[in-house]
């Protein structure tokens, strides 16, 4: 029987239409168009870069970011009375207690860096490809200076297994041609779904501790996650797009001394169907008056980036691991993250100054939850003794007062909010605690929390290969980091960093200095020593001749 044009003999070539339509060049779309930061719409923001004229944005903030790009409200918020000089627990508490803060403020600059992304890609040697498409040329920016290892073959090689989300932007040459230059590659499957995870609670042996540190660190291990509890059997199963507040550590990295301790920060997001977690916010706090080897700036930015950027990402120098909340109302959250963009405000203005023992990573985290009313337990000091020892021991031999100083700071100060893993192993077990005894709540934030969690999952995120040495679990004291590094300090691997200098006309106070330099007072402990040895020397000979002379 003869065809028609409406038979299979013409609807192969109009399928064939179809397949090479499809088969079209690569596109990336703007960064802003499908994401969320976090809880927040990313439709709600604009890309500019650090030099932005008309952004009510910070200008504090945005000097840090005059090279790079990043996103601020269109419509910014309400400002705040930051004429506080209060410390940042008490600045929180005293803010919360200003009013209604519940209500959701978009963060005031998020950390973009790249304005494209491409998802659901796959990664050939030198081409980007998505389903049936033509592909695209691809490279990867450059390696910063500093950056001591980088992207390499073995990173292709793992990569190229699995679909990828891309970040960076397209170029096109004089001749037409389009090459995509990727700032950060994301595994899309590094993701979770909570309703299809089975419960898995801790084992009678088990801890987060051993979790963290088994299989050194799960350095090497799959991406994985773990439901550890649920209020209710089956309650996670009924957590698609429901708000999470995540605790995030991140590993020691394998070629830096000064870098065992890890990495804490605070996470907000949504808990997607389907479980993918590139979006999620990131709270990281990182020492604003130096220039970092890898170029990490101090602040809120997306999961991806903050995992998977080229350079800055930590998962190309260490495992990482979180514990999620999720919650079934937004509030804690939405709390959190309305607060600490308070204390970034603050932050970058230098109202605070980052301090690697006082107020870093862990210790500004841990204080915005305090002054919230999430009242962490305090381990106390590591030893006055240790401390007194180790402020000579450096200062003789470094030869420096300063280090002397901070080795004093390190070992004098709460164990809670020193050790990035000791802060997320602290809040993780309070937060077991108030959500399996609600009546032991200590604040309204506390009784939030017992009330609204609805499933913990934890979550180990391996290091990503490259030419850099595999990193290993954090250490979680003063004695575990001096049994990891080299006896003698000379031979420890250190990365020197510049120091970053914020302009005069940016200060909206005065720098607050210290009324003792740090050779004063070395100086005058030193004294103090010699004094404490020789007075009583000097009272024992003065005291033996008295009573010759009485005889």
């Amino acid at each position: 029987m003869k065809r028609t044009r409406t038979g299979r003999a013409w609807q192969w070539p109009a399928a064939a239409l179809v397949w090479l339509a499809a088969a079209g060049p690569l596109k990336a779309e703007d960064a802003l168009a499908r994401e969320r930061f976090g809880l927040f719409e990313t439709s709600r923001y604009r890309a500019v870069d650090g030099n932005c004229a008309d952004c009510a944005t910070p200008k504090q903030a945005l000097w840090y970011f005059r090279d790079d790009l990043v996103a601020v409200p269109k419509l910014p918020p309400e400002p705040e009375d930051l004429s506080s000089r209060l410390p940042v627990a008490k600045d929180i508490a005293q803010w919360m207690a200003g009013g209604q803060r519940e209500t959701p403020v978009e963060p005031f600059i998020v950390w973009l860096g790249s304005p494209e992304i491409i998802a659901s890609a796959t990664l050939e040697t030198g081409v980007l490809r998505h389903g049936a498409d033509a592909g695209m040329a691809f490279e990867v920016v450059p390696r910063i200076p500093g950056n001591r290892s980088y992207y390499d073959a073995s990173s292709v090689a793992f990569l190229s297994k699995r679909s990828v989300q891309v970040r960076g932007r397209t170029q096109v040459d004089a001749y037409g041609h389009r090459r995509f230059i990727a700032r950060s590659i994301w595994p899309e499957d590094f993701r979770f779904d909570v309703s299809v995870l089975p419960m898995d609670p801790l084992g009678a042996d088990e801890s987060l501790r051993s979790l963290i540190t088994a299989d050194d660190g799960g350095v090497r291990s799959p991406f994985a996650a773990r439901l550890l509890w649920e209020r209710t059997p089956g309650a996670a199963r009924r957590s698609a797009d429901r708000a999470i507040l995540a605790l995030m550590l991140n590993g020691a990295q394998g070629d830096d001394d000064e870098a065992h301790g890890g990495h804490f920060a605070v996470v907000t997001g949504r808990h997607h169907r389907g479980g993918r977690i590139d979006d999620w916010l990131v709270n990281n706090f990182y020492n604003l008056g130096s220039v970092s080897e890898k170029g990490i700036i101090a602040a809120m930015l997306p999961l991806d980036n903050y995992l998977a950027d080229l350079n800055s990402g930590q998962s190309w120098y260490r495992p990482s691991y979180m514990l999620v909340a999720v919650l079934n109302k937004p509030r804690t959250a939405v709390l959190y993250q309305n607060a600490v963009g308070r204390v970034y405000d603050r932050f970058y203005r230098h109202h605070f100054e980052y301090d690697h023992a006082t107020a870093n990573c862990a210790g500004i985290s841990i204080d915005t939850l305090d002054g919230l009313g999430w009242k962490l337990p305090e381990l106390g000091r590591t030893s006055l003794p240790k401390a007194v020892g180790g402020y000579f021991r450096s200062a003789l031999t470094d030869l420096d007062f300063a280090s002397g100083r901070k080795t004093f700071n390190y070992l004098t100060a709460d164990r809670t909010r020193l050790y990035p893993r000791v802060a997320f192993e602290v809040a993780s077990d309070d937060l077991f605690r108030l959500v399996a005894s609600p009546q032991l709540a200590r604040s309204a934030y506390e009784q939030m929390l017992a009330e609204d969690v609805v499933a913990i999952v934890f979550v180990r995120i391996p290091q990503l290969p490259s030419s850099r040495a595999m990193g290993t679990f954090p250490v979680g004291s003063f004695d575990e980091y001096m049994a990891r590094v080299p006896a003698q300090r000379s031979q420890w691997k250190i990365i020197p960093v510049d120091e970053r200098v914020f302009p005069d006309e940016l200060r909206d106070r005065p720098v607050e200095g210290s009324m003792l330099s740090d050779t004063m007072v070395g100086i005058l402990a030193f004294g103090g020593v010699i004094g404490a040895l020789v007075c009583p020397i000097a009272w024992w000979r003065w005291r033996r001749a008295r009573l010759r002379r009485q005889v």
